[in-house]
């Protein structure tokens, strides 16, 4: 059991004690920087302010961890924590794909549609023969179809899915590229959005890779395109198809701007399109995805805005110290760009609405989430892609504003940490393939985490248990809730099927049906 006091005591303790709440809300907090000040004031979607993720702002994530946890303990709090998933998870594929990323059917208001009753999603998948490790550039997008309407304790244990097949034929999502040698063609995370008459616009990470084919270093830096196809949904109680996803349309190449390219660095990160319309712009219809900031890899450098710390702070950091540690190497940020056209073909960018310049490398398949006339960034981010100097969990990093383009504040305690796994900060992280020995056995139990209406959040599992007996996944985790008050949020424990806060497994419930005719209807939930 974690020394840690949990949330749900402090009330108890503290009258018990003849103390308020605040006077000891404080010893939550190990000794360390306070975080940046963050208005969360809106902006003109065209501004050129972007807010930023400061490392004082993330070094809050480890003053939050108790330091006393010891091996294979979580050292994070309970409520920002996502429950143990057991390792007998079942498989929602039967076995015929690994599957990862993945992603409802929604409209402009990120409102989730079953269609003629089934419930429709979208999956990064790969076949099994492949090892886990090695899918990424092997990896299509599939689809997997049920019947809505069925609450989470009747249907199957494994979610009751059936796998559809793949989405695109073969080469078709190739011929978007001018160099036609690649080694290896793939597609990556995206969004799908449903038009009147069943049109679905498919908007995806279109990728070619261009390796040595001996084991020799790249030919050359890999291509990366934020791309659309047009298809059609079929929908009956028989099951789903599609017709159309017959051809691709490049949207957006990283401009080396605002976005880091792949002159740049080759490592870049450019993917994860997700498209939404904003009441406060009526008739405008935006994207967020994952980029870089602009900057040379050699030469990147962080500034003290990027640093975030307070005057006079005794625990900040100077700027040649970070520039020095390498911390640079890391400069992730959350692009935003426009549709100029009805079709959603044409698109130009805006200025990132945040930056995490010396904190992380990775802000990956980021969402706009609207709630009580607040907007909510969502991003994911790895425990290993972190700069020097900083760390945290697996898991889902949250940010609140008054518009799309905020000076937004990082949720709970400034820290951004909304939804992690159970991990120990007091130890190495390790990988999934080869876990610390002193780490959680949850430290990436999930990961690729998606929130849908009502706070619910889906995510895959990557690998659950010790270094000397772990499972991988490829496959779905249960669904958790999480409850969003403002600038902060807490796991709901009281949710879900399979106790301690775990609901369905591959849960991933539509709350509109469209049916043939047209009409859309609530569903209950």
């Amino acid at each position: 059991m974690d020394s840690k006091i949990s949330k749900s005591t402090i009330p108890i303790l503290c009258a018990f004690l003849g103390l308020t709440t605040a006077a000891v809300a404080e010893p939550y907090l190990q000794p360390g920087p306070e975080p940046t000040l963050h208005t969360q004031e809106a902006f003109s979607p065209e501004s050129n302010f972007t807010a930023k993720w400061t490392r004082a702002d993330a070094r809050q994530i480890k003053r939050m961890s108790d330091p006393t946890a010891g091996s294979r303990q979580n050292s994070m709090p309970e409520e920002y924590t996502m429950p143990d998933i057991p390792q007998n998870f079942p498989d929602m594929s039967n076995e015929q794909v690994w599957v990862w990323d993945s992603w409802p059917l929604t409209d402009e208001n990120a409102n989730q549609y079953s269609v003629n009753g089934q419930e429709i999603i979208f999956s990064l998948v790969a076949d099994r023969s492949l090892g886990f490790d090695d899918r990424h550039v092997y990896a299509k997008i599939g689809y997997f179809y049920r019947p809505a309407g069925i609450s989470a304790d009747q249907r199957p244990e494994n979610g009751g899915w059936t796998y559809g097949g793949l989405v695109f034929d073969e080469g078709v999502t190739g011929e978007i590229f001018e160099d036609q040698s690649y080694s290896h063609q793939t597609q990556w995370s995206g969004s799908a959005r449903i038009f009147p008459g069943g049109e679905i616009k498919l908007f995806f990470t279109d990728v070619a890779f261009y390796r040595d084919q001996n084991g020799g270093p790249d030919i050359k830096p890999y291509d990366s395109r934020l791309a659309l196809s047009v298809g059609h949904v079929h929908a009956n109680k028989h099951g789903v198809r599609f017709t159309g996803f017959n051809k691709v349309t490049s949207l957006l190449e990283a401009d080396g701007t605002y976005y880091q390219n792949s002159e740049q660095n080759p490592y870049y990160n450019f993917r994860d399109p997700f498209t939404f319309e904003d009441p406060a712009h009526p008739g405008e219809t935006y994207m967020v995805f994952e980029g870089n900031t602009a900057m040379d890899r050699a030469t990147a450098q962080c500034d003290a805005d990027d640093l975030g710390y307070q005057d006079g702070d005794p625990y900040a950091e100077t700027v040649t110290q970070v520039n020095a540690s390498g911390a640079p190497f890391q400069i992730g940020n959350v692009g935003l760009a426009k549709a100029t056209n009805d079709d959603l073909t044409e698109w130009e960018f805006l200025p990132p609405i945040l930056s995490a310049n010396c904190v992380t490398d990775q802000t990956e398949r980021p969402q706009i989430y609207q709630q009580d006339g607040k907007y909510y960034l969502f991003t994911i981010s790895h425990s290993t892609t972190y700069a020097t100097g900083i760390t945290g969990p697996e898991g889902v990093y949250g940010f609140v504003g008054n518009g799309i383009r905020s000076d937004y504040q990082p949720m709970n305690q400034g820290s951004g940490l909304v939804l992690g796994n159970p991990t120990n900060l007091n130890y190495w992280p390790g990988s999934p393939f080869a876990p610390d020995y002193n780490q959680h056995p949850g430290q990436f139990q999930s990961y690729s985490h998606y929130v849908m209406p009502g706070g619910l959040i889906q995510s895959f599992i990557d690998t659950i248990g010790t270094k000397e007996n772990f499972r991988r996944g490829g496959t779905l985790a249960p669904t958790v809730r999480i409850k969003i008050n403002g600038d902060s949020s807490e796991v709901d424990y009281s949710y879900g099927v399979n106790g301690y806060g775990l609901g369905g497994w591959a849960d991933i419930p539509a709350n509109l049906n469209v049916n043939s005719g047209g009409q859309i209807k609530p569903l209950k939930q």
